[in-house]
């Protein structure tokens, strides 16, 4: 019954987003933005999306900045200072991202859910939940924890999330756990590749019969957004996110 309750209380602490739509890295392909930049989250915020994913990798000097690779244009940035990596700045001219700046930035726009999501580490398992550790302290910090949904594909990162904080908004990544094995490792969400969820039709509904929150990535065609709407994922994140805006109203 208690965890039944929890799953219950993570849906719906999470249903205050306006809608099912997650921008991938922000909106960006419709918009010009580069890809996780400041621009491209305002961009989805303006848009009204009820989400916006966005990547966090940590540099050497343990500072956590907001990029899809491991490596930020050919330096692996966790071998590499911030002040390293920035000599060479964005197209649009921004400073490569910091996750303390998306945070400042999404105060003013709180009905968008946040999806951190926690890069696995090259360096391995420790340093994925190092950083995991610390993206949750600095969403606490700003205050952003009831509207940030912490996703990885590094099973270690989720466990260290969970162990301190239970209670914690998490969905894993990789698509090799059903349901019924997330629930039991009291893990409350999935995000899995839409491959994933069309090879294992049951599982969405599985899953929320289960009191799980599910998601699905990263869907850009009508029809597929159509079957998973359908289907009743929880949030659906894409990089055409004005499609979908215009499919669900």
């Amino acid at each position: 019954m208690y965890k039944v309750l929890l799953s219950i209380l993570f849906m719906s602490s999470v249903a205050f987003g306006q809608n099912k739509v997650v921008a991938h890295r922000g909106a960006w392909k419709n918009t010009g933005a580069p890809q996780n930049s400041l621009e491209s989250l305002k961009h989805s915020f303006e848009l009204g999306c009820g989400g916006t994913e966005f990547d966090i990798n940590m540099t050497k000097d343990g500072i956590l900045v907001v990029n899809h690779d491991a490596d930020y244009l050919g330096k692996r940035i966790e071998d590499h200072t911030y002040e390293e990596l920035n000599q060479t700045k964005l197209k649009n001219g921004e400073n490569l991202p910091l996750l303390e700046d998306f945070f400042k930035m999404s105060k003013k726009f709180k009905k968008t859910i946040l999806f951190a999501e926690i890069k696995s580490a090259p360096s391995g398992a420790a340093k994925s939940a190092e950083s995991a550790e610390k993206v949750y302290k600095m969403a606490k910090k700003y205050k952003a924890l009831n509207r940030t949904i912490f996703i990885s594909f590094s099973y270690p990162a989720v466990e260290r999330l969970l162990t301190i904080d239970k209670k914690a908004h998490v969905q894993y990544l990789s698509g090799d756990k059903d349901p019924s094995t997330l629930k039991a490792a009291g893990v409350p969400g999935l995000d899995y590749n839409l491959g994933v969820l069309q090879k294992n039709p049951d599982w969405i509904k599985q899953a929320k019969s289960l009191g799980l929150s599910t998601n699905v990535w990263t869907v850009n065609k009508e029809d597929q957004m159509k079957y998973f709407l359908d289907a009743g994922i929880d949030f659906l994140t894409t990089d055409e996110p004005e499609l979908a805006l215009k499919l669900i109203k």
